[in-house]
Parts: C-alpha cells; structure tokens; sequence
C-alpha cells in the first residue's frame, strides 16, 4: 500500500505513482510476451517469471497461463496452490494464498474499491488472506479485506464480502454458510 496515493487533488489524479505505474507497465509486456503465451504445462516458468516481478511463490505450484494478475510484487503463493486459467488476482494490496489452495477458472480476488463517500472517491485498498487448504470455485468474488480461513470454502459465483471462518463452506451473493467442512491433518 505504500504505492497508494492518499489524497488525490480531482478523480483524474493518478491513484498509484509513476514507479508503480511503470512496473506494471513492464509486467504487463512480460505478461503479455513470456507468461500468456507459455505452454500449458510449463508451471516453473510461469513462477520463475512472477519471482523475477517480486512475487513469493512456494514450490509445485499450477498457475495456469490465462490468469490475470495485476501486481506480482503484491502476491504470496504458497506450496501446492491452483490458480486457475480465467481467475484474477487483483493485487492493488496483498493477496496471500496459503499451502494446497485453490482459486478456480474465473475466481476474482479485488483488494481494490473506492470511498463512495468522499467527491473525490479515492481509492482504498486492503488485502486479502486465503488459508491452507481451502477453495476459491468458479467465478467466485473475495472483496477487498477478506480473509478465508484454512478449509474455508467460498462456492461457484459465491460473493465474499465478510471473513470466512476456518473449514467451512459458504455460497450465494453475498455468501451465507452452507456447511462445514472435514479438517485435513497438515501434510
């Protein structure tokens, strides 16, 4: 957050300076020419490439090559996590994404909104903490300051806009609790 603009003179006011803008610049090139274009299967390269952007990535991780990821510097992947093809990892703030952890096809990870209440709708940021072991489905939506906890499950097209507690299972928009969960031991 420390790239974040706190006060912006008129919305037409960069939210972000001109180093931040810049990396993302040149990630959006390496995006477009090295980390898109890669082969399906070529997992290490694609987590090569987000460490060479300042990303934390654990090892064995599947990043599929159609995921969206704003700022690498701004992600933590642990060990065995899935980021799907179609998922966006909206990193504005952190996203940390814990040990054996999924974020399926079209999963949306927002750390970005603007204060509706303030002329100037500045932009505020928050991160977003994703345990071990839990599950982002498909086209699931996590708001900005959300935290799943470990086992945690936010269901297809699910809308998490409050914390998740620890091995259970939520759905619908926004998200109630559906169930809860088996615990896994840690591996």
């Amino acid at each position: 957050m420390s790239d974040l603009v706190k006060e912006r003179s008129d919305r037409s006011s960069p939210a972000f300076s001109v180093g931040n803008r810049l990396r993302r610049m040149v990630w959006g090139y390496a995006y477009a020419l090295l980390f898109r274009p890669s082969p399906r299967l070529a997992f290490e390269w694609r987590s090569m490439l987000l460490r060479a952007f300042g990303a934390k990535v654990g090892v064995r991780g599947r990043i599929y090559p159609k995921c969206n990821i704003w700022a690498p510097w701004n992600l933590d992947l642990g060990d065995d996590c899935g980021i799907g093809d179609g998922a966006t990892l909206y990193s504005m703030d952190l996203i940390k994404i814990g040990h054996r952890t999924t974020v399926s096809q079209g999963g949306y990870l927002c750390c970005g909104t603007h204060n509706y209440n303030d002329p100037k709708m500045p932009l505020v940021t928050r991160p977003i903490i994703v345990g071990d072991d839990a599950w982002i489905c498909a086209e699931a939506f996590v708001f900005p300051g959300v935290t799943i906890g470990d086992g945690g499950i936010v269901g297809a097209r699910g809308v998490a806009t409050r914390n998740i507690p620890e091995w259970t299972v939520w759905a619908g928009n926004p998200c109630v609790q559906r169930g809860t969960r088996k615990r896994f031991p840690k591996p």
